[in-house]
């Protein structure tokens, strides 16, 4: 079988190639100084939204694979699957930067999975592996669908993006943790690449099967308000008073606008159809 470098999964792998990125060579010295004079509820809010992203790399890093699977026993996409290889390194990378980066900031064990809201558990550590794991047994389109729908477009399409929105809200301008910035900088560039594939890969599904288009924008929907729990979970210890001058409403209509992006840009394919 011959590659067709024109795909966007084939684009985006050799972007991969060109992009790559070592997590130890961000340098943190700056970012211990900046957490040495921030105020306890700034570090506070920090940690929490650090360790929402630790823990999902970690959980989207472990559960990928049987998608890669599902594609390969699908046959007739190579390309695919050459990307998704990249993509699982990338976030086992991510979530080493996470890692390296309490390692170098902190002083003393961080109890992390405090830090995780009631609403964080039932999508990452339930929905998100069982809804992959099935792949392992039935991968017929509407189950690789399903598990594109949790992981491209509302882990990453809409709880990541959010994520680095309020990072970038709360420290770029005011030029604190550079190095914790800039791996969100890179980690960001990296889920770029996978939400577009996610797009292409639900596009080349309903162009095959224009009836899996309905699954897609329930499922979408149902997940939605999950989503929208887990944003607003973050800011709930800090009542109307949240570190870094924060907007908790401002932050919930981003993710309600990173939803309806991921669902426009998967419901052209629709439109081609018709």
């Amino acid at each position: 079988m011959r590659l067709n470098h024109r795909l966007l999964p084939m684009v985006d792998y050799h972007k991969a190639k060109q992009l790559l990125w070592d997590p130890r060579d961000i340098d943190c010295a700056q970012d211990r100084r900046d957490w040495a004079t921030m105020t306890e509820r700034e570090r506070d809010l920090i940690l929490r939204v650090g360790s929402l992203f630790h823990a999902g790399e970690e959980a989207v890093a472990h559960d990928l694979s049987p998608l890669l699977v599902a594609v390969r026993r699908e046959g007739g996409h190579i390309e695919d699957e050459f990307f998704l290889t990249t993509q699982i390194f990338e976030e086992a990378k991510h979530m080493e930067f996470f890692d390296r980066w309490f390692d170098e900031v902190m002083d003393g064990a961080i109890d992390l999975a405090s830090y995780l809201g009631p609403s964080y558990a039932p999508v990452f550590f339930e929905l998100l592996p069982t809804t992959l794991n099935r792949l392992l047994t039935d991968s017929c389109p509407a189950a690789q669908v399903d598990a594109s729908v949790v992981y491209h477009m509302i882990i990453e399409g809409v709880l990541a993006e959010t994520g680095y929105h309020g990072f970038y809200q709360a420290l770029k301008d005011r030029h604190l943790l550079p190095g914790l910035v800039r791996g969100i900088e890179l980690v960001q560039r990296d889920e770029a690449r996978h939400i577009a594939f996610g797009v292409y890969f639900l596009q080349r599904h309903v162009q095959a099967n224009p009836d899996l288009w309905t699954q897609i924008e329930d499922r979408m929907a149902e997940l939605l308000p999950a989503a929208l729990a887990i944003v607003g979970d973050a800011f709930i210890p800090y009542g109307d008073d949240i570190p870094f001058q924060l907007d908790v409403a401002e932050m919930i209509t981003f993710a309600s606008e990173q939803f309806n992006r991921r669902l426009n840009a998967v419901e052209r394919a629709r439109t081609i159809n018709n």
